[in-house]
């Protein structure tokens, strides 16, 4: 391989790979990216961060400009708001200059109902400072943390590299002491004995999925811990928790659509674990500990599923609560002392209906926008008639609120803080519908600085993800503001194969249905067009991980559409990938994606949709494309391969890869080095938009 001098973007010439499936044998010339630890591959992957920063050189100043917007904004000393649970009020704090959280509390005072205001800390404990973990180290991130029942014991634990595996620990919260064993590759999932004599955690296996949980006796060695629960179905995941009533350890094994429960009574953690349902295949199923049963959201016979119970001392048939409702989504439930609140969603909205216990009679909480986004926040306490709710739209910040279940009274606890004068009133948001080629209605929602949409077709942000029901409801950021103050209209496409108009929405964007996914984002964009939000020449689309999957199939399907495509850690390989059952995810994603392997009719329709072998001599958009080298998610390399076909089979094209290389799926891990990483983004998508001089 020749690497390039900065003046010139690099070429990636190694031996091509072969592969033959089903009876198609395809090349791959840059299969050789994959060798990480090959110095030929860092090499170019430098030689590629070289050219993307010598083509972005001229927006340097841009950049500064919106790193200081965003910082100005933002409340740096701040804290979140306390939150309950036994003797303490937790919260954690940030301090100007600062990159991570401090995780503290402070004891409840006699009589204390509501939050401390905290302008008094004397009695703070710091529980974990992340800037003292996180010191020196390029990376950090927190996994677990939790604190045990009594107060005395954190289970936490640490990642330094963004791979998502992360070492567990324990710190004696009395003493400040952190026990000498550790346990590494653990998952994130953590729970304690009601007597904090024994802790409970996940590992993974080489393939990066969660498959045992383990019990840890304190204060012995770690080899000395049992596996409570081993799960052998490679499609399966497995996790575990304590109920909110602390009675219970749950031990859930999932794959993305079949479930199957355990539980532990939590003062006897050396009990069995006792099987709430067996899996049945396509049945999914979570509980909560409720008095004398476990509550039970199903989707058996129920598309939107519905909820149950059956006896905690005695699990067996399942008596209805709430039966389906085709069109509401019933999403999770939280049990409390003498409530249940439902997290539901209909017509594309998030809401929360609540249910006295011993009543079938429910009411939903009411809002006042058109277009917003709700749920339950924390909520450590059982025992508690008011519930805390974030409250959320595209002009409104996210907002704390505690609410009287009994009453339905709300307090605003808090709201984030915009610093620089911001004015909601400034703004205004809007939902649009656009028809897919199937006649499809499909959601878009806006934001814009008032005023703009009237001017006519103005510069626009369109971002889309479709992907595992995963729903991008309308939200704020703070960053965002620095495109709609310099007149960009920011939009999202509420695509099949996500979750925003329920479990049929996801299903017809899945397996053998996932074009519609790409179809509908393409039709968002052509309905925003013909609608005078926005022309072509005006339009980025913006989408990550499997949402960098849709960037880099509308590249293929209609690049006239857009005057510039951001992907992040994309997932622009998935054939590759989705083929090689040794690489992480891979065999739980053939739920998702379907199995090429097996299926001769899923490997073509992958391969007819997948970005990589779909690059075409093309006049593509502007193309961004950023990449995480220790991302376990979507591996680097998926990334660089689409990069380098880009370049070698549509040569005309501008396209830059960036790649962090300390980094994961998530990007930089500090506040500041987000917020300079959205920088550059932002500085990159006002350039495509003829912006980059405001």
């Amino acid at each position: 391989m020749t690497i390039q001098t900065p003046d010139r973007p690099p070429t990636a010439d190694q031996v091509p790979t072969e592969r033959t499936f089903h009876g198609d044998t395809v090349t791959d010339e840059y299969a050789w990216l994959a060798g990480k630890e090959d110095p030929r591959t860092l090499a170019y992957l430098e030689a590629e961060n070289s050219w993307t920063e010598q083509a972005t050189a001229h927006l340097a100043a841009l950049r500064g400009t919106i790193f200081d917007e965003i910082k100005g904004r933002t409340l740096e000393t701040d804290l979140s708001v306390p939150s309950r649970r036994g003797d303490y009020w937790y919260y954690t704090r940030t301090v100007e200059g600062k990159q991570y959280g401090i995780h503290c509390r402070v004891p409840v005072r006699p009589g204390e109902t509501d939050p401390p205001s905290m302008t008094d800390q004397a009695d703070e404990q710091v529980l974990l400072d992340g800037n003292e973990l996180g010191e020196g180290k390029d990376y950090f991130a927190l996994g677990a943390f939790d604190v045990s029942v009594d107060g005395n014991w954190l289970a936490y634990s640490t990642d330094y590299s963004g791979d998502e595996r992360f070492t567990l620990r324990v710190k004696d919260l009395r003493t400040g002491e952190v026990l000498a064993d550790e346990v590494p590759d653990t998952f994130y999932d953590s729970a304690w004995s009601t007597d904090a004599g024994s802790l409970f955690y996940v590992t993974v296996d080489e393939a990066w999925r969660p498959h045992r949980v383990w019990r840890h006796t304190i204060g012995r060695p770690s080899d000395e811990d049992v596996i409570i629960y081993e799960e052998a179905d490679e499609r399966f995941w497995v996790g575990v928790e304590t109920t909110r009533s602390d009675k219970f350890i749950v031990i859930s094994a999932g794959s993305k659509i079949t479930s199957e429960v355990r539980v532990i009574p939590a003062d006897a953690p050396d009990s069995e674990a006792a099987l709430i349902a067996p899996r049945e295949q396509g049945v999914e199923y979570s509980i909560e500990h409720h008095g004398h049963r476990f509550l039970i959201l199903h989707n058996r016979d129920a598309e939107d599923f519905a909820l149950a119970y059956t006896s905690a001392d005695h699990p067996g048939d399942w008596v209805d609560l709430i039966p389906h409702e085709p069109g509401t989504r019933l999403e999770s439930v939280d049990a409390f002392a003498r409530h249940i609140v439902v997290s539901q969603r209909r017509d594309g909205l998030t809401g929360l209906r609540v249910m006295t216990a011993g009543s079938t009679d429910s009411y939903e909480m009411e809002f006042p926008e058109p277009l917003y986004a709700v749920g339950l926040a924390g909520n450590p306490e059982y025992d508690t008639a008011t519930v805390r709710i974030g409250y959320t739209s595209m002009v409104t910040p996210g907002s704390v609120y505690d609410v009287d279940l009994n009453t339905r009274s709300m307090m605003l606890r808090k709201q984030k803080p915009v610093l620089g004068g911001y004015d909601p009133a400034d703004y205004e948001q809007f939902r649009e519908w656009a028809i897919a080629s199937d006649g499809t209605r499909v959601p878009i929602s806006i934001v814009a600085r008032k005023g703009v949409h009237e001017q006519g077709p103005a510069p626009m942000l369109l971002y889309g993800y479709g992907s595992y029901e995963t729903s991008v409801d309308p939200y704020f950021s703070i960053a965002r503001l620095s495109l709609l103050d310099r007149g960009v209209v920011f939009a999202i496409a509420h695509i099949r194969g996500g979750g925003e108009m329920g479990r049929r929405w996801y299903e017809q964007g899945k397996i053998l249905t996932k074009r519609n996914t790409f179809t509908d984002f393409i039709a968002c964009a052509q309905a925003l067009t013909r609608g005078g939000w926005t022309t072509p020449a005006q339009l980025v689309a913006r989408g990550a991980s499997a949402g960098g999957l849709l960037m880099g199939a509308i590249a293929n399907l209609a690049p006239e559409e857009f005057a510039g495509i951001l992907a992040e850690v994309p997932f622009v390989d998935p054939l590759t990938s989705i083929l090689d059952p040794s690489l992480p995810l891979t065999v739980t994603e053939w739920e998702e994606w379907g199995n090429p392997i097996e299926s001769s009719d899923v490997y073509a329709y992958m391969k007819g949709y997948s970005p990589y072998e779909n690059v075409a001599e093309l006049k593509y958009p502007r193309i961004l494309v950023m990449a995480g080298l220790n991302d376990t998610r979507v591996l680097y390399h998926e990334p660089a391969k689409w990069v380098a076909r880009l370049r070698a089979v549509a040569p005309d094209g501008d396209y830059l890869l960036k790649t962090e290389m300390g980094a994961g799926h998530s990007g930089p891990s500090g506040r500041y080095d987000a917020w300079r990483e959205e920088a550059f983004v932002l500085s990159w998508t006002l350039d495509v938009l003829g912006l980059s001089g405001n």
